[in-house]
């Protein structure tokens, strides 16, 4: 299968709709209906929990159970205070970036729709130029065109409502994909791509496939956390976003030698189980898929440490698409990743025995 053939039209028509539209940490449920919409065809039937984790199941009476997993939130803000002014002050809603807010358009998210508004900044003019001060969630603040609280309530907006950037999708030299949310929209996008072509492939697995669309990772792996004592999976294979760590500023002492455009990045780490990862890696050998490896120390920071420790320990890895602009509005991956990201989990997938444990001490 060539990788350069593995995303369609219809494909990219989704992502671009998938990531265009707001999922912040909390109220995914939007962007759930949107994912499983487009997934209905190549799947079973669907498991749902409170919280909105969004599931596909192909084989859903098999006893033993494979997961694939990418998260839907993306991080944005809370109002959290609303000053006599009409002016909004916020805390994170996940790792959102305060140094790139400064003249960012936002959406406030009411029960009356959207409401526009801008991250404000005083002019170069008037700031010190001995002593400048940097964005700080201290102060940085949003304005909504209105003048005082009042007008602020009249709008709908009210302290909790969350906030988002509007920032929609673009195409960069053909084969870069830019957007807010990549992180890890585009990790839902690929597991739903690979149960499109098992359905287009007609491959029939031995075990169920859970095809698993996690919310509030971004705050600390929590979907993954419930659904993974839902679904008592016996094995997991997970996909979110890791560092092109070739831009400038970033020390590759620290963070690994990695790059976008050079293949999936497989994950190094006690929570990767060994034998999954080596299998895994064999797959990706014998199907001629680029990949690159990076060491992530004592945890991932993925949702691969929620279910690798869940249920008594889940033999689980970790399979990263490299990004550049990690949690601002221009996340940049390339096309040829996303496809062998979506080959390497595909083929992954059909070299994984019914019934396999994975142990050490066979």
């Amino acid at each position: 299968m060539s990788t350069k053939t593995i995303l369609k039209d219809t494909s990219i028509a989704f992502l671009e709709s998938y990531l265009n539209n707001a999922s912040p940490t909390g109220y995914e449920s939007e962007g759930q209906k949107l994912w499983m919409n487009y997934l209905k065809p190549y799947v079973d039937t669907f498991i749902t929990d409170t919280y909105g984790t969004a599931v596909g199941v192909i084989n859903p009476d098999a006893p033993y159970k494979v997961v694939i997993e990418g998260h839907a939130d993306e991080i944005s803000w809370y109002v959290n205070y609303i000053t006599e002014d009409g002016l909004l002050y916020v805390i994170r809603n996940g790792g959102s970036d305060h140094q790139i807010a400064p003249s960012k358009r936002v959406h406030i998210h009411t029960k009356k729709g959207i409401v526009n508004g801008v991250f404000g900044w005083p002019a170069i003019h008037t700031r010190l130029r001995d002593k400048e001060e940097i964005p700080k969630i201290s102060n940085i603040f949003i304005d909504l065109g209105c003048e005082n609280k009042e007008q602020v309530e009249a709008l709908g907006v009210h302290v909790g409502c969350v906030i988002t950037y509007p920032d929609e999708f673009m195409v960069l030299n053909e084969n870069k994909f830019v957007c807010r949310a990549i992180d890890n929209r585009m990790g839902g996008f690929m597991i739903a791509e690979v149960a499109r072509l098992l359905k287009e492939n007609n491959k029939t697995l031995p075990f169920g496939l859970y095809i698993v669309n996690s919310v509030q990772e971004e705050i600390g792996l929590r979907g993954a956390e419930m659904i993974a004592h839902r679904i008592k999976p016996n094995v997991a294979i997970v996909t979110d976003v890791c560092h092109d760590t070739t831009t400038p500023m970033i020390d590759k002492k620290v963070e690994g030698d990695l790059k976008m455009g050079k293949g999936p990045v497989i994950a190094y780490s006690p929570a990767v189980q060994n034998n999954l990862r080596d299998l895994i890696v064999d797959t990706a050998e014998a199907n001629n898929i680029p990949f690159q490896r990076h060491a992530t120390s004592r945890s991932t920071g993925t949702d691969t440490d929620a279910f690798a420790y869940s249920n008594g320990g889940v033999p689980s890895a970790l399979i990263s698409l490299p990004l550049r602009y990690m949690h601002t509005t221009v996340e940049m991956v390339h096309r040829d990743d996303v496809e062998n990201v979506i080959q390497l989990i595909y083929e992954s997938l059909l070299k994984i025995e019914n019934n396999e444990t994975f142990s050490y001490f066979k």
